[in-house]
């Protein structure tokens, strides 16, 4: 029975704690983004996701030429190298886009729904550049050790039936993850800008009384929000693969968790993430295994014990953003209500 226990944790520890501390991870670093932008500038980007894929692409370009050159690091990826370019890359796209289209709607101090539906176009420009420069396949640019802890090596070390696996990116995502939202936070609460923002987004009028510039605010807004979707798709091309098409239906998830946690609240976002990933991963994963560690023979299922397909885990997102909307709009930190 203690070897069953065992065997159960360890399963559980493999398909749903570490997958989805790392998909929470990222989901986390995208939703800070748009909650920023919302707080900020107070409309709902939709060009967020695949402001994210056009970080993650300038990444993997860099990548590939930093391996072309020979230059890695070892047992990490050499994506991490190539990292400070693809944030740069995504920095450079947001403040275009501020400066081409936002800004004009924004002087004409518009509806949200306007600049909703010019982030709209937003989005399109930016999907069908990065199509257009890397294509719209799957492509991978891991390099590097793989796993920190592999399956085999783990059951002769144990003796358990059951591996367990952490691969390499699950780990810096997580690392990663924790440092920038640490850092984000520092800076929100401890800086002198910080609080400029903070300022800035409780009271807008109250704030330019107070001498705060708010083109200012608005470009370190755009700059950090590129920055995280950038850090944010390439740990998720890292830990998966880069697909651009997959990083627009990310952004129906980090909305969700945006939103779940109180839209324009940061410590919001990350509660939020947590909670929608691992309320996909729990609900789309097949329990059969888990459940006949745990159960006797008579009450072990026959079927997968699978309650969605994993090729149906967005609607899981979906239902918990119709669900938050429905019942409780502002967010579990009461957020400002879309």
């Amino acid at each position: 029975m203690p070897a069953d226990l065992a065997n159960a944790a360890v399963l559980l520890g493999n398909y749903v704690v570490v997958p989805g501390l790392a998909y929470a991870a990222q989901l986390a670093l995208g939703a800070l983004g748009i909650t920023l932008v919302f707080g900020i500038l107070r409309f709902a980007n939709l060009a967020h996701g695949d402001l994210m894929a056009f970080g993650t692409m300038a990444t993997i370009l860099a990548t590939w030429l930093l391996q072309a050159w020979g230059v890695g690091l070892g047992p990490l990826p050499t994506a991490l190298l190539a990292l400070p370019f693809g944030i740069l890359a995504a920095i450079a796209a947001a403040l275009a886009a501020d400066r081409l289209v936002f800004r004009f709607y924004r002087r004409q101090r518009s509806a949200p729904i306007v600049l909703v539906m010019a982030s709209l176009g937003v989005m399109f420009l930016l999907n069908g550049a990065v199509r257009f420069i890397i294509g719209p396949g799957d492509r991978q640019f891991t390099d590097g050790e793989r796993f920190i802890v592999k399956a085999r090596e783990f059951k002769r070390a144990t003796g358990l039936a059951e591996g367990l696996s952490i691969k390499t990116t699950q780990c810096l995502t997580v690392v990663i993850a924790v440092v920038a939202v640490f850092l984000l936070f520092r800076f929100l609460q401890r800086t002198r800008t910080g609080k400029s923002m903070r300022a800035y987004s409780d009271n807008e009028d109250l704030a330019l009384l107070s001498g705060i510039n708010p083109e200012r605010v608005v470009l370190i807004a755009w700059a950090i929000a590129a920055a995280l979707a950038a850090i944010a798709g390439a740990l998720y091309g890292l830990d998966k693969s880069f697909k651009p098409f997959t990083y627009f239906q990310l952004l129906l998830p980090m909305f969700a968790a945006a939103i779940l946690g109180g839209i324009g609240q940061p410590v919001g976002a990350v509660v939020g993430a947590v909670i929608v990933a691992f309320s996909e991963v729990t609900v789309t994963y097949a329990w059969k295994k888990f459940l006949h560690y745990l159960l006797p023979e008579p009450l072990q299922p026959d079927g997968l014990a699978q309650l969605l397909s994993t090729d149906y885990k967005f609607a899981v997102s979906f239902m918990i953003l119709v669900l938050v909307l429905l019942l409780r709009p502002s967010g579990i930190f009461r957020g400002r209500v879309l």
